[in-house]
């Protein structure tokens, strides 16, 4: 798992509490992150119609969505992004070995059943909830 995901979500949470625009470098001192980093992902947000920017010298980002509708399984899917898996494969299906020939498959069918767990649960989560698990807490 990368901080992309955390990321996206601190700076949709932040501008839909704002409720203004906020520069990437602002947003990034309240992330406590790279500024470029910020940008980088709020590029993709700004692709799936989360966020809007305005340029100049007041420039920046602003929450456009519906904090009660947007769920972190929509964010998730702006960044194209995946919490189960591994780039590396063990075994080989050309083996004569069950096991070495098996695993590969076997561990795919896992990664994906994991993901959609992942998926279903993000689905019930809202921009709306993380804001109100935040200020619940002054109350």
């Amino acid at each position: 798992m990368t901080s992309e995901f955390c990321i996206a979500v601190h700076a949709v949470v932040y501008l839909n509490h704002k409720k203004c625009t906020v520069s990437s470098d602002a947003l990034a001192e309240n992330i406590c992150t790279n500024p470029s980093r910020v940008r980088q992902i709020m590029t993709k947000l700004k692709k799936a119609g989360m966020v809007e920017t305005k340029e100049g010298i007041d420039g920046g980002y602003l929450f456009c969505g519906d904090a009660s509708a947007l769920t972190l399984g929509d964010i998730c899917r702006a960044l194209s992004f995946h919490f189960v898996g591994s780039a590396w494969r063990s075994g080989d299906p050309d083996m004569d070995c069950l096991v070495a020939s098996g695993m590969a498959d076997i561990m795919d069918r896992i990664y994906k059943d994991l993901e959609s767990v992942c998926e279903k649960h993000l689905e019930d989560i809202t921009v709306q909830d993380i804001d109100g698990l935040i200020f619940s807490k002054t109350k």
